[in-house]
């Protein structure tokens, strides 16, 4: 069994504690405006044509986005950083895309990693059949787990998806009782308005468990937009402005109010 992957980040901070390798797994079934890895949406592998330029001379290079890796070849891989991750009190996170769109190969992965001794982390849209999240719960050591609107209908007009199955299976990993960090992607003009903010705060108070560790706050930012164009596809964030650091830091203050630890990033 093999699973397709689309980068592998090697020294990863910001997926989970300490140092980590975080793969990142190809298809998604969302369609968020703002996305930073249009690269992962297909879940199939691509060949993307890029444009570089020497002098005055251009050159077309072609670049395949998407490689199957079999669980071996993901343990050898963590077996290379094994020291850092160690003395780091580290691990592996899967991430995406959406990793439950490829939820056998994710599982036998999961189970091979906690077999040699790694700290597991899945970093999830949480949407995914609940009998899916029931089969890697035993090996997830700790859920990275979105949460982008609680209105279901302006869920479903910026990501292409309902929050219905979503907030379920949020409940569910909370539940299981295994560790948690909720991440929330600040966009302005999509959840960033009063309302919505209290409505969250609200909701947090109300499900939170001593399994939820933090609130991890994602400003919305560009870097991925010119990757829109090498997958031809539309980028529909035109004349958005990312969140400044004192609206962050704002906010920051505000969720704090949950009594969950917050931070700024992931």
């Amino acid at each position: 069994m093999k699973g397709l992957i689309f980068s592998v980040k090697r020294y990863s901070i910001h997926d989970g504690p300490g140092i980590r390798v975080t793969f990142f797994m190809k298809g998604c079934p969302l369609s968020c405006w703002w996305c930073h890895n249009p690269e992962g949406l297909n879940p199939q592998p691509e060949i993307v044509e890029m444009t570089e330029k020497v002098g005055d001379k251009e050159f077309i290079k072609k670049e395949e986005a998407g490689s199957y890796y079999a669980v071996n070849e993901i343990i050898d891989i963590l077996e290379k950083e094994r020291i850092f991750i160690s003395q780091s009190n580290g691990g592996v996170t899967f991430s995406g895309g959406e990793p439950m769109l490829q939820q056998e190969f994710l599982l036998e992965a999961l189970k091979a990693c906690k077999a040699n001794g790694y700290h597991t982390a899945v970093d999830t849209s949480g949407y995914s059949q609940i009998e899916n999240y029931k089969t890697i719960i035993p090996y997830t050591d700790l859920f990275l787990f979105d949460l982008k609107h609680l209105d279901d209908a302006k869920h479903y007009q910026f990501t292409s998806v309902s929050n219905t199955l979503i907030l379920r299976n949020f409940k569910l990993i909370l539940d299981s009782g295994k560790d948690t960090h909720v991440r929330i992607p600040i966009v302005p003009g999509f959840n960033d308005d009063r309302e919505h903010l209290n409505e969250l705060k609200s909701f947090l108070l109300k499900v939170k468990t001593e399994n939820l560790k933090k609130i991890c706050l994602l400003p919305y930012h560009k870097i991925g937009a010119s990757k829109y164009k090498r997958f031809k596809i539309p980028y529909r964030m035109d004349g958005v402005k990312p969140p400044s650091r004192e609206r962050m830091n704002e906010l920051k203050n505000f969720f704090s109010e949950t009594g969950i630890k917050v931070k700024i990033g992931g």
